[in-house]
Protein backbone atom coordinates (compact mmCIF):
# COMPACT_ATOMS: atom_id res chain seq x y z
CA UNK A 1 0.00 0.00 0.00
CA UNK A 2 1.07 3.59 -0.61
CA UNK A 3 1.50 5.59 2.58
CA UNK A 4 2.00 9.35 2.25
CA UNK A 5 3.33 10.37 5.66
CA UNK A 6 4.02 13.68 7.35
CA UNK A 7 5.83 12.57 10.51
CA UNK A 8 7.01 15.89 11.94
CA UNK A 9 4.32 18.29 13.09
CA UNK A 10 3.39 20.19 16.25
CA UNK A 11 0.37 20.63 18.48
CA UNK A 12 -1.24 23.75 19.88
CA UNK A 13 1.02 23.37 22.92
CA UNK A 14 4.20 24.26 21.05
CA UNK A 15 5.37 27.84 20.85
CA UNK A 16 4.36 29.85 17.79
CA UNK A 17 1.66 27.41 16.73
CA UNK A 18 -2.03 27.73 15.94
CA UNK A 19 -4.22 27.44 19.03
CA UNK A 20 -6.67 25.43 16.92
CA UNK A 21 -4.11 22.70 16.24
CA UNK A 22 -6.03 19.74 17.62
CA UNK A 23 -6.64 16.19 16.41
CA UNK A 24 -9.94 17.07 14.70
CA UNK A 25 -8.35 19.80 12.58
CA UNK A 26 -5.24 17.73 11.89
CA UNK A 27 -7.40 14.89 10.59
CA UNK A 28 -9.61 17.18 8.51
CA UNK A 29 -6.72 18.95 6.79
CA UNK A 30 -4.55 15.87 6.37
CA UNK A 31 -7.39 14.34 4.34
CA UNK A 32 -7.79 17.54 2.31
CA UNK A 33 -4.05 17.58 1.68
CA UNK A 34 -3.92 13.91 0.69
CA UNK A 35 -1.82 12.72 3.65
CA UNK A 36 -2.80 9.28 4.96
CA UNK A 37 -0.43 9.06 7.95
CA UNK A 38 0.32 11.91 10.32
CA UNK A 39 2.63 12.34 13.28
CA UNK A 40 0.96 13.37 16.50
CA UNK A 41 3.53 15.96 17.46
CA UNK A 42 4.52 16.89 21.00
CA UNK A 43 3.81 13.61 22.84
CA UNK A 44 5.97 14.68 25.80
CA UNK A 45 3.59 17.53 26.66
CA UNK A 46 1.42 16.42 29.64
CA UNK A 47 -1.83 17.98 28.42
CA UNK A 48 -1.40 16.98 24.76
CA UNK A 49 -0.62 13.34 25.59
CA UNK A 50 -3.79 13.24 27.67
CA UNK A 51 -5.76 14.47 24.67
CA UNK A 52 -4.02 11.94 22.41
CA UNK A 53 -4.99 9.09 24.72
CA UNK A 54 -8.60 10.29 24.64
CA UNK A 55 -8.77 10.78 20.85
CA UNK A 56 -6.61 7.95 19.46
CA UNK A 57 -7.07 4.22 19.82
CA UNK A 58 -4.33 1.58 19.84
CA UNK A 59 -4.88 -1.70 18.00
CA UNK A 60 -1.52 -3.44 18.41
CA UNK A 61 -0.06 -2.28 15.07
CA UNK A 62 1.75 0.74 16.50
CA UNK A 63 -0.47 2.96 14.36
CA UNK A 64 -3.13 4.84 16.30
CA UNK A 65 -6.47 5.79 14.77
CA UNK A 66 -9.24 8.27 15.36
CA UNK A 67 -12.83 7.06 15.63
CA UNK A 68 -13.21 7.72 11.90
CA UNK A 69 -10.04 5.80 11.03
CA UNK A 70 -7.40 8.50 10.40
CA UNK A 71 -3.97 6.94 11.16
CA UNK A 72 -1.45 8.69 13.42
CA UNK A 73 2.03 7.76 14.64
CA UNK A 74 3.28 8.86 18.05
CA UNK A 75 5.88 11.56 17.40
CA UNK A 76 7.56 14.47 19.10
CA UNK A 77 10.46 16.88 18.61
CA UNK A 78 12.98 17.86 21.27
CA UNK A 79 15.59 20.61 21.36
CA UNK A 80 19.04 19.79 22.78
CA UNK A 81 21.23 22.74 23.77
CA UNK A 82 24.64 21.93 25.21
CA UNK A 83 28.39 22.40 24.74
CA UNK A 84 30.57 19.85 22.94
CA UNK A 85 34.00 20.03 21.31
CA UNK A 86 34.35 23.54 22.67
CA UNK A 87 31.28 24.93 20.91
CA UNK A 88 27.69 25.58 21.82
CA UNK A 89 25.39 23.07 20.10
CA UNK A 90 21.67 23.32 19.34
CA UNK A 91 20.24 20.23 17.70
CA UNK A 92 16.62 19.21 17.16
CA UNK A 93 15.57 15.55 17.05
CA UNK A 94 12.32 13.92 15.91
CA UNK A 95 11.37 10.91 18.01
CA UNK A 96 8.93 8.18 16.92
CA UNK A 97 7.45 5.68 19.38
CA UNK A 98 5.38 2.48 18.96
CA UNK A 99 2.80 2.90 21.75
CA UNK A 100 1.65 4.93 24.74
CA UNK A 101 3.57 2.72 27.18
CA UNK A 102 6.88 3.57 25.52
CA UNK A 103 5.88 7.25 25.30
CA UNK A 104 5.26 7.29 29.05
CA UNK A 105 8.79 5.94 29.64
CA UNK A 106 10.28 8.53 27.28
CA UNK A 107 8.45 11.32 29.10
CA UNK A 108 9.59 9.95 32.45
CA UNK A 109 13.20 10.01 31.23
CA UNK A 110 13.04 13.59 29.97
CA UNK A 111 10.95 14.70 32.96
CA UNK A 112 13.89 13.88 35.22
CA UNK A 113 16.12 16.18 33.16
CA UNK A 114 13.86 19.21 32.81
CA UNK A 115 10.31 20.55 32.43
CA UNK A 116 7.86 19.13 29.93
CA UNK A 117 4.87 21.39 30.53
CA UNK A 118 6.02 24.74 29.16
CA UNK A 119 6.43 23.82 25.49
CA UNK A 120 5.45 21.01 23.15
CA UNK A 121 9.04 21.04 21.91
CA UNK A 122 10.94 21.03 25.21
CA UNK A 123 14.60 21.97 25.68
CA UNK A 124 17.17 19.83 27.48
CA UNK A 125 20.84 20.19 28.23
CA UNK A 126 21.65 16.64 27.12
CA UNK A 127 24.13 15.61 24.39
CA UNK A 128 22.68 13.85 21.35
CA UNK A 129 24.67 10.67 21.94
CA UNK A 130 23.37 10.40 25.50
CA UNK A 131 19.77 10.81 24.34
CA UNK A 132 20.25 8.15 21.65
CA UNK A 133 21.70 5.68 24.14
CA UNK A 134 19.05 6.32 26.81
CA UNK A 135 16.08 6.07 24.45
CA UNK A 136 17.42 2.90 22.84
CA UNK A 137 17.71 1.39 26.32
CA UNK A 138 14.02 2.15 26.86
CA UNK A 139 13.03 0.43 23.60
CA UNK A 140 14.88 -0.59 20.46
CA UNK A 141 11.67 0.29 18.59
CA UNK A 142 12.15 4.01 19.25
CA UNK A 143 13.34 5.82 16.14
CA UNK A 144 15.44 9.00 16.39
CA UNK A 145 15.64 11.22 13.31
CA UNK A 146 17.77 14.37 13.30
CA UNK A 147 15.38 17.14 12.28
CA UNK A 148 15.86 19.61 9.37
CA UNK A 149 19.55 18.73 9.47
CA UNK A 150 20.89 21.84 7.69
CA UNK A 151 18.93 24.66 9.36
CA UNK A 152 21.49 27.24 10.58
CA UNK A 153 20.41 27.68 14.20
CA UNK A 154 18.96 24.37 15.37
CA UNK A 155 20.23 21.30 13.56
CA UNK A 156 22.89 18.64 13.23
CA UNK A 157 24.84 20.43 10.47
CA UNK A 158 23.65 23.97 11.21
CA UNK A 159 26.16 26.68 10.30
CA UNK A 160 25.66 28.48 13.62
CA UNK A 161 25.56 25.61 16.09
CA UNK A 162 25.96 22.26 14.35
CA UNK A 163 28.61 19.61 13.77
CA UNK A 164 30.65 18.80 10.67
CA UNK A 165 29.73 15.10 10.77
CA UNK A 166 27.03 12.83 12.14
CA UNK A 167 29.68 10.84 14.02
CA UNK A 168 30.90 13.97 15.82
CA UNK A 169 27.32 14.57 16.95
CA UNK A 170 26.28 11.05 18.00
CA UNK A 171 29.71 9.52 18.63
CA UNK A 172 29.48 5.78 19.38
CA UNK A 173 25.67 5.96 19.28
CA UNK A 174 25.56 6.86 15.57
CA UNK A 175 24.67 3.19 15.02
CA UNK A 176 21.16 4.04 16.25
CA UNK A 177 20.60 6.75 13.59
CA UNK A 178 19.09 5.46 10.35
CA UNK A 179 17.29 8.41 8.73
CA UNK A 180 17.82 12.14 8.29
CA UNK A 181 15.22 14.84 7.64
CA UNK A 182 16.15 17.08 4.72
CA UNK A 183 14.21 20.16 5.88
CA UNK A 184 12.58 22.78 3.69
CA UNK A 185 15.86 24.46 2.66
CA UNK A 186 17.55 21.32 1.31
CA UNK A 187 16.52 18.48 -0.98
CA UNK A 188 17.96 15.02 -1.77
CA UNK A 189 20.42 16.20 -4.48
CA UNK A 190 22.00 18.58 -2.00
CA UNK A 191 22.41 15.77 0.54
CA UNK A 192 23.76 13.37 -2.09
CA UNK A 193 26.83 15.60 -2.30
CA UNK A 194 28.07 14.17 1.02
CA UNK A 195 29.28 10.58 0.66
CA UNK A 196 29.01 10.10 4.44
CA UNK A 197 25.20 10.38 4.16
CA UNK A 198 24.80 7.52 1.67
CA UNK A 199 23.93 4.94 4.32
CA UNK A 200 21.12 7.03 5.79
CA UNK A 201 17.54 7.21 4.52
CA UNK A 202 16.45 10.72 3.55
CA UNK A 203 12.98 11.65 4.74
CA UNK A 204 10.86 14.77 4.46
CA UNK A 205 8.17 16.23 6.70
CA UNK A 206 6.50 19.59 7.08
CA UNK A 207 7.42 20.62 10.66
CA UNK A 208 4.01 22.26 10.48
CA UNK A 209 2.99 24.79 13.14
CA UNK A 210 -0.56 25.03 11.76
CA UNK A 211 -2.98 22.79 9.87
CA UNK A 212 -3.40 25.11 6.87
CA UNK A 213 -2.76 23.39 3.52
CA UNK A 214 0.24 25.59 2.71
CA UNK A 215 1.90 24.21 5.87
CA UNK A 216 0.78 20.65 6.67
CA UNK A 217 2.11 18.07 4.20
CA UNK A 218 4.15 20.62 2.24
CA UNK A 219 6.89 17.99 2.56
CA UNK A 220 6.20 14.30 3.05
CA UNK A 221 7.65 10.81 2.73
CA UNK A 222 6.02 8.11 0.61
CA UNK A 223 6.28 4.49 1.71
CA UNK A 224 5.38 1.37 -0.28
CA UNK A 225 4.76 -1.32 2.35
CA UNK A 226 2.58 -4.45 2.60
CA UNK A 227 0.55 -3.17 5.55
CA UNK A 228 0.41 0.01 7.59
CA UNK A 229 2.18 -0.95 10.81
CA UNK A 230 4.79 0.77 12.93
CA UNK A 231 7.17 -2.14 12.41
CA UNK A 232 6.88 -1.98 8.60
CA UNK A 233 7.50 1.77 8.58
CA UNK A 234 10.49 1.56 10.91
CA UNK A 235 11.96 -1.28 8.86
CA UNK A 236 11.58 0.90 5.76
CA UNK A 237 13.38 3.78 7.45
CA UNK A 238 16.17 1.54 8.69
CA UNK A 239 16.73 -0.52 5.56
CA UNK A 240 15.49 1.74 2.79
CA UNK A 241 13.31 -1.11 1.50
CA UNK A 242 9.77 0.21 1.33
CA UNK A 243 10.81 3.85 1.41
CA UNK A 244 9.58 4.85 -2.03
CA UNK A 245 10.18 8.60 -2.48
CA UNK A 246 9.80 12.05 -0.96
CA UNK A 247 7.76 15.15 -1.66
CA UNK A 248 9.89 18.29 -1.31
CA UNK A 249 9.39 21.97 -1.83
CA UNK A 250 12.02 23.62 -4.00
CA UNK A 251 14.81 24.18 -1.43
CA UNK A 252 14.89 27.87 -2.39
CA UNK A 253 11.38 28.07 -0.88
CA UNK A 254 12.81 27.31 2.58
CA UNK A 255 13.54 30.07 5.06
CA UNK A 256 17.27 29.46 5.20
CA UNK A 257 18.39 28.46 1.70
CA UNK A 258 20.65 31.42 0.87
CA UNK A 259 22.88 33.55 3.12
CA UNK A 260 21.51 36.85 4.28
CA UNK A 261 20.57 39.46 6.84
CA UNK A 262 16.83 39.95 7.16
CA UNK A 263 17.03 43.27 9.03
CA UNK A 264 18.89 44.79 6.09
CA UNK A 265 16.95 42.88 3.39
CA UNK A 266 20.22 41.41 2.11
CA UNK A 267 20.17 38.00 0.40
CA UNK A 268 23.22 36.41 -1.22
CA UNK A 269 24.27 33.23 -2.98
CA UNK A 270 27.18 31.35 -1.39
CA UNK A 271 29.67 32.86 -3.84
CA UNK A 272 28.39 36.38 -3.31
CA UNK A 273 28.60 35.82 0.44
CA UNK A 274 32.20 34.62 0.17
CA UNK A 275 33.06 37.71 -1.83
CA UNK A 276 31.78 39.80 1.12
CA UNK A 277 33.52 37.63 3.76
CA UNK A 278 30.04 36.57 4.98
CA UNK A 279 29.42 40.12 6.22
CA UNK A 280 26.32 42.17 5.48
CA UNK A 281 27.33 44.98 3.07
CA UNK A 282 24.83 47.36 4.70
CA UNK A 283 25.60 47.00 8.42
CA UNK A 284 28.82 44.99 8.50
CA UNK A 285 27.44 42.27 10.78
CA UNK A 286 27.88 38.53 10.14
CA UNK A 287 25.07 37.23 7.94
CA UNK A 288 23.15 34.05 8.70
CA UNK A 289 24.90 31.42 6.60
CA UNK A 290 22.28 29.43 4.73
CA UNK A 291 21.90 25.78 3.83
CA UNK A 292 23.23 26.05 0.27
CA UNK A 293 26.49 27.55 1.57
CA UNK A 294 26.81 25.00 4.37
CA UNK A 295 26.32 22.06 2.01
CA UNK A 296 29.01 23.49 -0.24
CA UNK A 297 31.41 23.68 2.72
CA UNK A 298 30.96 20.02 3.67
CA UNK A 299 30.40 18.43 0.24
CA UNK A 300 32.93 15.95 -1.15
CA UNK A 301 31.05 15.46 -4.44
CA UNK A 302 30.24 17.73 -7.35
CA UNK A 303 26.81 19.23 -7.88
CA UNK A 304 24.64 16.76 -9.80
CA UNK A 305 26.06 13.54 -8.37
CA UNK A 306 23.44 10.82 -7.85
CA UNK A 307 24.23 7.77 -5.69
CA UNK A 308 23.18 4.36 -7.04
CA UNK A 309 20.68 3.82 -4.20
CA UNK A 310 19.06 7.26 -4.52
CA UNK A 311 15.30 7.41 -3.96
CA UNK A 312 13.04 9.44 -6.28
CA UNK A 313 11.70 12.82 -5.21
CA UNK A 314 9.47 15.58 -6.55
CA UNK A 315 9.49 19.34 -6.02
CA UNK A 316 6.02 20.75 -5.33
CA UNK A 317 5.09 24.24 -4.18
CA UNK A 318 1.86 24.17 -2.08
CA UNK A 319 -1.28 24.70 -4.16
CA UNK A 320 -2.42 27.73 -2.15
CA UNK A 321 0.90 29.45 -2.88
CA UNK A 322 0.46 28.86 -6.61
CA UNK A 323 -3.07 30.25 -6.60
CA UNK A 324 -1.95 33.21 -4.49
CA UNK A 325 0.80 34.19 -6.91
CA UNK A 326 -1.44 33.81 -9.97
CA UNK A 327 -4.20 35.88 -8.37
CA UNK A 328 -1.81 38.43 -6.86
CA UNK A 329 -3.43 38.26 -3.41
CA UNK A 330 -2.49 36.89 0.02
CA UNK A 331 -2.37 33.13 0.46
CA UNK A 332 -5.16 33.23 3.06
CA UNK A 333 -7.48 35.51 1.08
CA UNK A 334 -11.06 34.62 0.14
CA UNK A 335 -10.15 34.59 -3.54
CA UNK A 336 -7.47 31.94 -3.00
CA UNK A 337 -9.77 29.85 -0.82
CA UNK A 338 -12.52 29.98 -3.47
CA UNK A 339 -10.20 28.56 -6.13
CA UNK A 340 -8.63 26.05 -3.73
CA UNK A 341 -12.00 24.76 -2.50
CA UNK A 342 -13.32 24.40 -6.04
CA UNK A 343 -10.36 22.19 -6.95
CA UNK A 344 -10.67 20.08 -3.80
CA UNK A 345 -14.40 19.63 -4.33
CA UNK A 346 -13.79 18.30 -7.82
CA UNK A 347 -10.57 16.31 -7.33
CA UNK A 348 -10.74 15.31 -3.62
CA UNK A 349 -7.32 16.36 -2.28
CA UNK A 350 -4.44 18.73 -2.94
CA UNK A 351 -1.76 16.17 -3.78
CA UNK A 352 -4.03 14.68 -6.45
CA UNK A 353 -4.45 18.15 -7.97
CA UNK A 354 -0.72 18.84 -7.85
CA UNK A 355 0.41 15.48 -9.22
CA UNK A 356 -2.26 13.67 -11.20
CA UNK A 357 -5.12 15.74 -12.66
CA UNK A 358 -4.65 16.40 -16.41
CA UNK A 359 -4.47 19.96 -17.72
CA UNK A 360 -7.75 19.61 -19.59
CA UNK A 361 -9.60 18.60 -16.43
CA UNK A 362 -8.00 21.39 -14.40
CA UNK A 363 -9.15 23.84 -17.05
CA UNK A 364 -12.76 22.90 -16.41
CA UNK A 365 -12.50 24.21 -12.82
CA UNK A 366 -9.96 27.07 -12.91
CA UNK A 367 -8.78 29.58 -15.47
CA UNK A 368 -6.04 28.86 -17.99
CA UNK A 369 -3.25 30.65 -16.11
CA UNK A 370 -3.93 28.76 -12.90
CA UNK A 371 -4.23 25.40 -14.66
CA UNK A 372 -0.97 25.94 -16.54
CA UNK A 373 0.80 27.02 -13.34
CA UNK A 374 -0.24 23.78 -11.64
CA UNK A 375 1.25 21.80 -14.53
CA UNK A 376 4.43 23.91 -14.43
CA UNK A 377 4.66 23.19 -10.71
CA UNK A 378 4.29 19.46 -11.40
CA UNK A 379 7.12 19.64 -13.92
CA UNK A 380 9.40 21.54 -11.54
CA UNK A 381 9.42 24.57 -13.84
CA UNK A 382 8.56 27.28 -11.32
CA UNK A 383 11.51 29.42 -10.27
CA UNK A 384 11.72 30.51 -6.64
CA UNK A 385 13.36 33.64 -5.27
CA UNK A 386 15.47 32.07 -2.47
CA UNK A 387 14.56 32.36 1.18
CA UNK A 388 17.15 33.61 3.68
CA UNK A 389 17.59 34.39 7.39
CA UNK A 390 14.06 33.33 8.35
CA UNK A 391 12.27 34.65 5.24
CA UNK A 392 10.45 32.15 3.02
CA UNK A 393 11.36 31.97 -0.65
CA UNK A 394 8.90 33.41 -3.15
CA UNK A 395 7.54 31.39 -6.10
CA UNK A 396 7.77 33.58 -9.19
CA UNK A 397 4.53 33.51 -11.13
CA UNK A 398 2.18 35.97 -12.75
CA UNK A 399 3.04 39.59 -11.93
CA UNK A 400 6.32 38.58 -10.26
CA UNK A 401 7.67 37.28 -13.54
CA UNK A 402 6.41 40.34 -15.40
CA UNK A 403 8.37 42.58 -13.03
CA UNK A 404 11.59 40.76 -13.85
CA UNK A 405 12.10 39.12 -10.48
CA UNK A 406 13.56 36.05 -12.17
CA UNK A 407 16.92 37.84 -12.02
CA UNK A 408 17.35 37.09 -8.31
CA UNK A 409 20.85 35.60 -8.49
Amino acid sequence: MEVIADLHIHSKYSRATSKQLDIANLEKWARIKGINLLGTGDFTHPIWIKELKECLQEDGTGILKTKTGMPFMLQTEISLIYTDLGKGRRVHLVILAPDFSVVDQISEYFGKRGRLDYDGRPIFKIPCNEVAESLTNISKDIEIIPAHIWTPWFSLFGSMSGFDSIKDCFKDQVKHIHALETGLSSDPPMNWRLSTLDKFSLVSSSDAHSFWPWRIGREATIFDIPQLTYRNLINALRSGNGLHSTIEVDPAYGKYHFDGHRNCAVCMSPQQSKDHNKLCPKCGKLMTIGVDHRVEELADRDLGFTPPNAKPYVHLIPLSEIISKICGVAVSSKKVWAVFNALIKEFHNELAVLQKVPLADLGKVVDEKCAEAIIQNRAGQIKVKPGYDGEYGIPLLGSAQQKGLLEFT
